[in-house]
């Protein structure tokens, strides 16, 4: 699924150095030749253990990891609403993508200039751009508004529901809230989407810390603004070193891990902003296994099982019978097919069937 993250951030606070340890750590082209990677855009694993208890009851040639997709995000300065700098590159940009990796500085250094100067405060740096993105949507609104005011006075539904939502969101706009509280139905909520609004992306808040720090975040003050920030607003905050990861990804696994023990830390920055990405917008994970090769697929939380089986090939969706369906846990404790079956945990889903995360599935479909 083609669902990006788009990672912003205001001059020298990480974001370059951040997305080229993405870069670095990009998957080969040639393990999914239907993606096109742009120049602007990194694809990542999705490092999940749920592939090695697979392959540790399931004989395989390969492992395929499911992708996550970052967008480097054009750089922004104050006034990009008004297209300052690269203001309107920044703001195009960021209304293709589907949720914003916000990268914010917690760290002093001398030798790297802030933008404006200041170094400690950084509520002022997430600030600006959140207002510029509200300045932005507040334009967006307002012009809105204009075209569909005139078709609501003739009783128009359609007007009339557009209408009223553009009018809470200026309410929300004008009082400085993002479009992210805004209280909308299902029905309003596909009108909505139409808009591309930035500030109802769901953001998660990347705390750029020194190493020093990575050993123990909570002592950071800088973070720890950032995070009661980001708790107010019902948002998550991760803290991340991008020095560090960019030195990791170039390590190989042995090396890798090794580096993260001496630093304390379990598992790398990148691969808590991958999980975080991929769970606020609902992301889940199903597999298929046998013996050529065992792969992780991304699908959306609701999606029925032939929707899945369309996420391989579109043939599956459209010749769909039914799918044989046991999950990863009935494996880790069952230990083989042939048992998860002898234990009447292997089911027979047909079309209505809802996909649950850690499922694993054997498509049957007419050719």
């Amino acid at each position: 699924m083609a669902l990006t993250a788009g990672i912003v951030g205001l001059p020298n606070v990480g974001k370059s150095t951040l997305f080229n340890a993405i870069t670095k750590s990009q998957v080969e082209a040639a393990n999914y030749p239907f993606a096109t990677i742009e120049p602007n855009v990194g694809v990542v694993k999705v490092n999940d253990p749920r592939l090695d208890t697979i392959r540790e009851f399931i004989e395989s040639k390969k492992i395929i990891p499911t992708t996550f997709e970052f967008t480097d995000i054009a750089g922004l300065v104050k006034g990009a609403s008004k297209g300052e700098g690269l203001g309107n590159q920044f703001l195009s940009n960021i209304r293709e993508v589907d949720a914003i990796a916000h990268v914010v500085r917690c760290f002093a250094n001398s030798d790297i200039v802030h933008e404006h100067g200041i170094v400690g405060d950084p509520i002022s740096d997430i600030e600006i751009i959140e207002i510029e993105l509200m300045l932005a949507d507040l334009q967006s609104v307002d012009n809105r508004l204009n075209k569909v005011g005139r078709k609501a006075k003739s009783n128009d539904k359609e007007a009339m529901m557009e209408l009223s939502i553009l009018n809470r969101a200026k309410e929300l706009l004008e009082n400085n809230k993002p479009l992210s509280e805004l209280s909308l139905t299902d029905e309003e909520m596909k009108v909505v989407r139409t808009f591309h609004f930035l500030t109802i992306k769901p953001v998660i808040y990347v705390a750029n810390v020194d190493e020093d720090s990575l050993m123990d975040v909570e002592s950071n003050d800088m973070y720890q603004q950032v995070k009661k920030y980001a708790a107010d607003r019902g948002a998550r905050v991760i803290a991340v070193c991008a020095k560090v990861e960019e030195d990791l990804s170039s390590l190989e696994d042995e090396e890798r891990d090794m580096f993260l023990q001496d630093l304390g830390v379990s598992e790398s920055g990148l691969d808590v902003l991958v999980r975080n990405c991929y769970d606020i917008l609902k992301l889940r994970t199903f597999f298929t296994a046998g013996p050529q090769e065992i792969r992780a697929w991304t699908f959306t939380e609701g999606m029925k099982a032939p929707q899945c089986a369309g996420v391989i090939h579109t043939d599956f969706e459209k010749g769909f019978i039914r799918s044989e369906t046991y999950n990863v846990e009935d494996l880790a404790e069952f230990h083989s097919e042939q048992a998860i079956k002898e234990a009447g945990k292997m089911r027979s889903e047909g079309k209505e069937y809802v996909m649950k995360d850690g499922d694993i599935v054997h498509f049957r479909f007419n050719n």
